[in-house]
């Protein structure tokens, strides 16, 4: 691929930041809508973060990505932020515009896009959320779900004081159990790593689970986990996280190179082509 000079210039911040896939999604989308601008990997210590970012605008990057260790330093190094960001305390995309920093999150809009086109007609309103975890992706699917409407959030962590810290940070209808309350939910969301190739399985018995209910995944190696096939098994509706990392990106792409892109069933066959099916 050969570039202009007046090439839109983009990446992803993260350390290490080989083994990510958005460069590959990226580069589709760029094919796709014969744009001239490049999105590449942008491993940076956790040390030299807030200069490897005002370098990136000096030089002309447009914006980028920010996946782990840096969510929280992206947050600080921001000039703004929008709302949903702040209250996540944490930012997974930049955007350089006027010589300023903005900052905004997306992985929620990318948890919930993911299962609105998985599931069509569903709505966050439908009833109580159960979140098997604690950690960045629970908070931000916490508040995601929270602002769609959501009656009520249920965080399950075998820490119940992180659980519990989170319940604090976010605020509105979060509760905190021991144990998962799956007899009266509308969604089942694993935000941890349980099941994901080279992990232990996640043990947890859907039998309680209504039958209209929906169970999402946000572990997409493999594609198929445990928890989901227990879910097909059931009759449940069931959403893998590959979709997630996929509509998250979507702001982003907007952003920098002036589409709004679309998340199809090719876009998930050359992103996921060489993951593990179950």
């Amino acid at each position: 691929m050969i570039l202009s000079g007046k090439a839109r210039l983009a990446g992803i911040l993260g350390w290490p930041v080989a083994h990510s896939r958005s460069p590959r999604l990226h580069g589709l989308w760029l094919q796709r809508h014969g744009i001239d601008g490049a999105y590449v990997p942008l491993p940076v210590a956790p040390e030299a973060f807030a200069d490897a970012v005002r370098g990136l605008a000096a030089l002309g990057f447009r914006g980028a990505n920010v996946t782990i260790p840096h969510k929280e330093a992206a947050f600080a190094v921001c000039d703004e932020v929008d709302a949903t960001a702040r209250r996540m305390g944490a930012v997974n995309t930049l955007v350089f515009r006027e010589g300023r920093i903005l900052g905004s999150n997306t992985d929620g809009f990318g948890f919930l896009e993911n299962i609105r086109q998985q599931v069509p007609g569903w709505q966050a309103a439908a009833g109580p959320a159960v979140l098997l975890g604690a950690g960045g992706s629970a908070r931000a699917i916490t508040v995601a779900l929270l602002e769609a409407g959501c009656p009520q959030v249920v965080l399950v962590n075998r820490t119940p004081a992180r659980a519990e810290a989170l319940a604090r940070a976010v605020g509105g209808p979060v509760t905190v159990a021991t144990t998962p309350p799956l007899a009266g939910a509308a969604l089942l969301v694993n935000t941890t790593s349980l099941g994901m190739q080279g992990q232990p399985p996640l043990e947890v018995d859907l039998a309680p689970l209504p039958a209209q209910a929906v169970v999402a995944d946000i572990v997409y190696v493999p594609l198929e986990t445990p928890l989901l096939a227990a879910a097909r098994a059931r009759g449940l509706r069931a959403v893998g996280g590959l979709g997630m990392l996929l509509h998250q990106a979507r702001p982003g792409f907007s952003h920098w190179f002036g589409v709004d892109p679309v998340v199809d069933a090719e876009l998930e066959a050359f992103v996921g082509g060489d993951i593990p099916q179950s």
